[in-house]
């Protein structure tokens, strides 16, 4: 079976990989899915996510990462995947996901959603709070691949 994991990564973190880790093994095939098109401002261009996230996938054989615009499920659709994969990091997580798995399902019902709970390691750490945490000078590369640590330390010295 094709499995979605469907979100923004700007940027990518552990806590992503191992949602992807443990995704991986249950699913034969497992797409990551960059959404380009978010409506908040992100630090990294669509591009840029990308390839940071090829790059952190680079050990995980049946798992590919491409752009996507649109809905999600219009996207699961298009490469064939019949589910999507999610996170649950902490208990407010959880009315999002429900929501959003409700919408996905009135979209389009024949695509399930699975909601994965973070390891308990991997709980506190979210793209907008690394973002925030490197934006302030600090060290970040325990929560994120070193591909991403030195990405954001370029980014941000370039910002100044």
């Amino acid at each position: 079976m094709h499995a979605l994991v469907p979100g923004t990564f700007d940027p990518v973190t552990n806590g992503h990989l191992g949602l992807i880790s443990r995704a991986a093994r249950m699913f034969d095939r497992l797409t990551v899915g960059v959404y380009e098109g978010s409506d908040q401002p992100t630090l990294f261009s669509a591009a840029e996510r990308l390839e940071l996230m090829t790059a952190a996938l680079k050990d995980h054989a049946n798992v590919s990462a491409c752009l996507y615009d649109g809905t999600t499920v219009g996207f699961a659709r298009q490469i064939g995947a019949g589910v999507l994969v999610r996170g649950i990091r902490v208990p407010t997580d959880f009315d999002y996901e429900l929501s959003l798995a409700h919408m996905n399902e009135a979209l389009d019902d024949s695509i399930d959603t699975i909601c994965l709970i973070s390891s308990l390691s991997d709980a506190f750490i979210s793209s907008s709070l690394i973002r925030e945490v490197a934006l302030l000078g600090q060290d970040v590369s325990t929560w994120v691949p070193a591909n991403v640590a030195k990405a954001l330390a370029d980014k941000i010295s370039n910002r100044r």
